[in-house]
This record gives C-alpha cells, structure tokens and sequence, in this order.
C-alpha cells in the first residue's frame, strides 16, 4: 500500500490529506462538546475568553493533524537513492525526496507559526485578523505540500511558502504590538 504513493498526482495526494483532514476535524468537533471532556460549566467559562479565536485555535489543531499527515507521507514508498545517514538524495523528480521535503518544510515552520499565533491570542490580538490570518496561513501551507509532493512546480511553492510567512510575520507584528500595549 505504502510503495503506491510514489506516482501519485497532486490531486490524489491534495484529496487524501483533506480526507483525512476533514475526518479528524469533525471528530474533534464531536469529542469538544459539552460533557465529553469537561462540564457545562466549564465549556462556558472557555467560551468568555476564547471563543473569538475559536477558528484560530481550530487551525493550530488541523496544523497538528496536516503534521502527522506529511509524517507518515514522508516516509512512504521507497527513494531512488540514499544518502549515507538513510534520507533520499536530493532529486526532486523523486517523490519519494518530495514527500520528506515537505514534512521537513513543515516542520520548519512549525515553530515560528506555534509562537506567532499563540503570544498574538494571549494578548487579545484582533480576533478577527488573527483568524484570518491562521486560515490563509493554514490553506496556503495544505496547498504548498499538495504542491510540493505532487509537483515540481518551483515558483508556484515558493508563493506558497511566501503567503505562510507573511501570515506569520502579520500574526507575529499584532501580538508585538498588543504586548507594548499592555
């Protein structure tokens, strides 16, 4: 099953990561209402000082999903050649060296992404920027590994990548300047 990942066309691989995506989300809508992992009362108390970011948080969970997607992609089917500690050569006409690329772009953007939004929600950041922000930040990033595995398609990855950092830099600006406004 792994080995036929290999040939697969952008469109595949983009419907089988929202696939799985989409799957995860609704089981973590149903798993977060009311009474399955806390009471009423405390799902309300949430609601007062979160529930503007309710999509930004939404997204920092589909990322984890999209994450471990691109995990268990990258290490699927077998690379045309190896380097000597046991990662594909560079050869992007591999997509095997594609699949590890863009779980290690990901992981690569992680950090800053994790940061940027969180200290931009703790500081009562524009909810309504901030959850556009994440969204935009969070298609983009879907579109670049659909890109990225599927395609050789350079300049239209790099406009990806670059849509994801000026999300990044945008959610990084508004919690900077809401922490000098405290």
């Amino acid at each position: 099953m792994l080995s036929r990942l290999a040939p697969l066309p952008v469109w595949s691989v983009a419907k089988r990561v929202v696939g799985v995506w989409a799957v995860a989300v609704m089981f973590a809508i149903a798993m977060s209402a009311p009474g399955w992992a806390q009471s009423a009362d405390a799902a309300r108390s949430n609601e007062t000082s979160l529930a503007p970011y309710a999509l930004a948080l939404a997204v920092m969970a589909s990322w984890a999903i999209l994450m471990t997607v691109l995990l268990f992609l990258s290490v699927a089917g077998t690379p045309k050649a190896k380097t000597e500690s046991g990662h594909p050569v560079r050869d992007y006409s591999d997509p095997a060296y594609r699949r590890n690329r863009a779980f290690q772009n990901a992981i690569e953007t992680t950090g800053p992404f994790l940061a940027a939004i969180l200290a931009a929600i703790l500081v009562g950041a524009s909810p309504f920027w901030t959850n556009l922000l994440a969204l935009i930040f969070l298609v983009a990033r879907m579109a670049m590994a659909a890109v990225h595995i599927g395609t050789e398609i350079q300049p239209l990855r790099s406009a990806l990548w670059g849509i994801g950092l000026l999300c990044i830099i945008g959610l990084a600006l508004m919690a900077l300047f809401g922490a000098f406004a405290l």
